[in-house]
């Protein structure tokens, strides 16, 4: 399969995107160009969110021989370039068509009205409605609780810390997660809690030195686990961590398997996972397969919708984390634990 990146002409519809395949699928049923994706603030690279979309985006575009384009956000853009980025993927055949992120609600409203016959997605919003549309969400509190058992279980001064990108509802799940799970284990255990920015623009999802300062703050303050929901800035929390020889929780993908981050993988205790390529991957098999997935697609940790990595050796050594968080998965799946969301 050929790729070729190539610069946009218009600078508000992204800094560059990449096109790679051919139209088409291996049965033939399938007539569009193929996926487009459209990045969330941070971008294609973050080791986390976005990069997640892109792994469901490869795996989608190689399993039915099908093309893709995915486009990069550009700095300061505003909800018209958004617009404008969606209609261009429309108006060139790709279906589905997906942004990564709720930023994207408003956007993935107008264009898939526009364009009734194609598919559209948006990952972490339920607001669009609309029968060409899907969102696909998710139970992140759950994932997040594993978090806050494993954290709990691993501190060794009963101190722990939260670090969110931007201070916004969504985040509010991970952190109402996190702490629940860290105190049911312990109910009198020291939380810090901070987030980086009040709105994604002044950068809280896409500043490593952001999360650096802020997890060096939480270290020097006695935490020694840190769980962050940052987006790329959960890169600085993981170095500072690292630096520091102290836990880090990695988010949404599965980040001491990150090339990027490999450097500091032994202070990755683990990563509470959301399955955003697994979302990006059903819904353009359903396209490709006639039938397209819309309404909400909400993943839980019973469905593998969100989870716990425990790839990390160092963790599958601490059995009493590993059993902890093994019991709070089972207590969450029968119904016996229901995770707040505030």
């Amino acid at each position: 399969m050929t790729v070729a990146v190539i610069a946009l002409a218009a600078a508000g519809c992204g800094k560059s995107s990449t096109e790679s395949g051919t139209s088409g699928s291996k049965d033939g049923k399938y007539s569009g160009k193929g996926i487009g994706l459209a990045y969330d603030i941070g971008g294609k690279g973050d080791q986390s969110f976005n990069d997640a979309a892109f792994s469901g985006f490869q795996k989608a575009e190689g399993e039915f021989k099908i093309g893709g384009r995915d486009i990069e956000p550009s700095d300061n853009e505003t909800a018209a370039d958004k617009v404008q980025r969606l209609e261009q993927l429309a108006k060139a055949g790709y279906n589905p068509i997906i942004g990564v992120g709720f930023v994207y609600a408003p956007a993935v409203k107008t264009v898939a009205a526009k364009y009734p016959k194609l598919t559209f997605g948006i990952i972490d919003d339920d607001g669009v409605k609309a029968k060409n549309v899907a969102d696909m969400v998710f139970h992140e509190e759950q994932s997040s609780y594993l978090a806050g058992v494993a954290a709990a279980k691993a501190t060794k001064k009963n101190h722990v810390g939260f670090i969110g990108g931007v201070d916004i509802p969504l985040i509010h799940k991970f952190q109402a997660g996190f702490v629940q799970g860290a105190k049911s284990v312990n109910p009198k255990i020291k939380i810090e809690s901070q987030y980086l920015t009040q709105t994604p623009q002044e950068g809280g999802f896409s500043s490593p030195d952001k999360g650096k300062v802020a997890a060096n703050g939480q270290i020097d303050a006695g935490a020694d686990v840190i769980y962050a929901a940052a987006g790329l800035s959960g890169q600085g929390v993981i170095e500072s961590a690292a630096t520091h020889k102290v836990w880090a929780i990695g988010v949404d993908s599965d980040q001491y398997k990150q090339a990027a981050l490999a450097k500091y993988k032994d202070y990755i205790l683990g990563s509470a996972l959301k399955n955003v390529g697994g979302a990006v991957y059903d819904l353009a098999k359903s396209v490709v397969n006639g039938k397209p997935l819309s309404g909400e697609v909400r993943g839980d940790l019973k469905s593998g919708g969100v989870g716990f990595a425990d790839s990390n050796p160092k963790y599958k050594a601490l059995t009493d984390v590993v059993s902890a968080v093994d019991k709070a998965k089972n207590d969450i799946t029968s119904g016996k634990v229901t995770v707040n969301t505030k």
